[in-house]
This record gives structure tokens, sequence and C-alpha cells, in this order.
């Protein structure tokens, strides 16, 4: 589980919303994963991939559009960022999570929690500090 810290703040409040729903969106993986009590769980991961699909399609947009109207020089980089997530995530092969749906959550959880930590800590921290000086 991972769990949402004022440290995660970019100071940018429409984004760090859409950031703290990320985590809220990968927090429904973890509680799947903790959950013994579906044994079929192909469904419920499904949607859940394809709820983060589209959540981050629509953040990603809003974040670029900010970076855009801010005139952030670090845009490309980021928007670059941003696609690779989305066709990772694409890529998923649905077939491949009934050999273990619990493994498979645990790496997508795993792909999830780390690339959002790092890209915020990294990357999008400084957006907000950009944008703090731009002020």
């Amino acid at each position: 589980m991972l769990t949402w810290k004022d440290e995660y703040a970019i100071g940018v409040p429409l984004i760090d919303e859409q950031h703290q729903r990320l985590f809220a969106i990968g927090n429904r993986l973890y509680d799947l994963l903790e959950n013994y009590i579906f044994d079929d769980k192909y469904d419920k991961i499904v949607a859940i991939l394809e709820e983060l699909k589209e959540y981050a399609r629509y953040h990603f947009k809003s974040e670029e559009e900010y970076m855009l109207q801010i005139k952030y020089p670090r845009y490309f980089s980021q928007k670059v960022e941003h696609d690779d997530f989305i066709s990772k995530i694409e890529q998923v092969e649905l077939q491949n999570i009934d050999e273990d749906q619990d493994k498979y959550i645990r790496d997508l959880l795993n792909f999830v929690f780390d690339w959002i930590l790092d890209h915020i800590i990294k990357k999008d921290k400084a957006i907000g500090s950009y944008s703090s000086k731009e002020k």
C-alpha cells in the first residue's frame, strides 16, 4: 500500500489532487492482492487496469497542458515519459494474467508505484519549483 505524504506534493493543487487519485487506483490493486475472498480476480484486475490507463491519460494530458501554459522547459522529456508509461500499460498481455493472478498484481503494483513515486519526486517536483519561480 502506498500512502500519500505531503512530501509528494509538487505545489500545484490540481496536479497534486490527480496524483492522489493515481495513488488511490494503485491502492485498489493492492487491496485486490490482499483480498483472499476472490479465487478469480481477472475481471477486477482488467477493470482496475482500464481505470488506471484512462485516468493516467487524463492526468498526463492535464499535466502537459499545465506545462505548456507555464512554458516548462522540460515538457518534451516529460511527455516522452508519460507516453512510455501509457505504452507499457497498453502492452499488457491480458492472457498472461491468469497464469498467476497474485504475481501479476504484485508485478503491476511494483511497476506502478515505483514509476509514480520516481516520476513525482524526480520529475514533477521540478514543475512545481519552476512554476513557483515564474510567479
